[in-house]
Order: C-alpha cells, then structure tokens, then sequence
C-alpha cells in the first residue's frame, strides 16, 4: 500500500494476512494474550479445533515471529506457548477490525438477508 488512493496487497501480504487472520489463529492468539498455554491447554479452550489444525496453526504463528514455543523440561517433556511482543502488536488492529465488524452486523445482516432472497427467487 503506496498511497491513499492505492490498495493493493500483494502475495507477500496476503500470505501473512490469511496465516494471521483466520479462525483458528485468532481464537489461540486470544487465549495467547492472557498467559502462556501449553498445547493441550489450547486444545481445550478451543474444543473445535482438531489437533492437525492446532499444530499447523501454532506452527504457523511460530514461523511468522507471532509465537514463541518452549520446551519445557518436565516428566513428560510439555510444549508450551507464548504471544511475543510483535504479536502483542497484533492486538490493536485486530480490536479495530473485530469493532468494525460489531458495529456493521445489523448492516451485514441485512445484505446477507437480501442476498439470500434474490438467489432463492432466481431459482
């Protein structure tokens, strides 16, 4: 994004974008910013989640500096996980859009609403 009047995302954004901003990595950052978890802990605040999706997801987070994973040195050995500071940065925006989002429903509602009904009447 170059100017004002320019929107553009490329490849590179996109990426980080769908890696940072899907479901599943939203609801492991927002347990992330309340304390350390290790992986069953997640597992459990997050009962949707399978447990391949938990550990493409975490790993994800990991790769792009957003998570930080620790071995710790326990019987048996335990994983735990930690937001870093730059995933701390995530907050904000993320806020921003969630505020969007609650503020427009009703107007989204309505859209999906008149959506549905002209693709049902076109049927």
């Amino acid at each position: 994004m170059d100017t004002e009047d320019e929107f553009l995302i490329g490849p590179p954004h996109r990426e980080l974008l769908d890696q940072v901003l899907d479901k599943w990595s939203l609801s492991v950052l927002s347990e992330l910013c309340e304390r350390p978890c290790r992986f069953n802990e997640l597992r459990r605040a997050i009962p949707q989640v399978t447990q391949k999706s938990l550990t493409a997801t975490l790993r994800r987070l990991e790769r792009n500096g957003v998570i930080e994973r620790e071995v710790v040195s326990t019987r048996p050995v335990a994983v735990s996980y930690r937001i870093t500071g730059f995933g701390k940065s995530l907050r904000p925006p993320i806020d921003t859009l969630l505020a969007w989002a609650s503020a427009n429903m009703p107007v989204i509602t309505r859209a999906r609403e008149a959506f549905d009904a002209r693709e049902e009447a076109g049927r």
